[in-house]
């Protein structure tokens, strides 16, 4: 019986559905808490909050390609769930449309790397669990960077580049304990990671943005 049960759980049609669902929430909660404090109003409204979640469901998923898929299906749930309370909260404009397609498109082409990237960290072999790890924070240090660099929000980017720094020393810790060989370059491709994060972001995600 408890055999039957865990096989259930993890059917693709219960992994893939639980993803879809949790990002559908975490859409909703997103754009229920703007506004609340200023400490959540900047934590929802980041790229950060969607993709330390995504990444910790691939964590969770026991099957590659089903964290592949599942970070896929997350983060376009996550875009219509936040779209969908915005609709309903009456602030999706005229251009809301536009702007949900090109974040849909992110989370479709980002979704996959970040499911890929928490399962890979917990269950890959060698050292690329190394450069898995450093897909995690890149992205919270790449906006740190958006922020200070591009928008001169300073003490917002110094919280997301401590947070980023943190995530960066828990899965490089993590990977050491687990004795692979080059762990250390988790440490080394965050930062590395995060400028090209920001570069994109900067030259094709904040193009694509202002275009619609």
């Amino acid at each position: 019986m408890a055999s039957a049960i865990a096989f259930r759980r993890d059917a693709p049609v219960t992994v893939l559905t639980a993803a879809t669902a949790f990002g559908l929430l975490l859409g909703w909660a997103t754009y229920d808490l703007h506004g609340m404090t200023p400490l959540l109003d900047r934590a929802t409204n980041s790229t950060s909050t969607w993709i330390i979640w995504t990444a910790a469901a691939g964590a969770l998923i026991r099957n590659r390609q089903l964290a592949i898929w599942g970070g896929a299906l997350m983060m376009l749930a996550t875009c219509g769930g936040y779209y969908t309370a915005s609709t309903l909260g009456g602030t999706f404009g005229s251009g809301g449309l536009g702007t949900a397609a090109v974040w849909s498109m992110a989370g479709l082409a980002g979704g996959p790397l970040l499911g890929w990237a928490g399962w890979t960290v917990r269950r890959g072999q060698g050292d690329i669990r190394a450069v898995a790890g450093a897909v995690i924070p890149m992205v919270v240090l790449g906006e740190g960077l958006w922020f200070g660099l591009a928008l001169h929000y300073w003490d917002d980017a110094a919280v997301f580049l401590a947070v980023g720094a943190l995530l960066t020393a828990f899965p490089t810790a993590y990977l050491a304990r687990a004795r692979v060989r080059r762990y250390w370059l988790c440490a080394v491709l965050a930062p590395v990671g995060a400028i090209v994060f920001h570069l994109a972001e900067k030259g094709i995600l904040n193009g694509l943005l202002g275009s619609v």
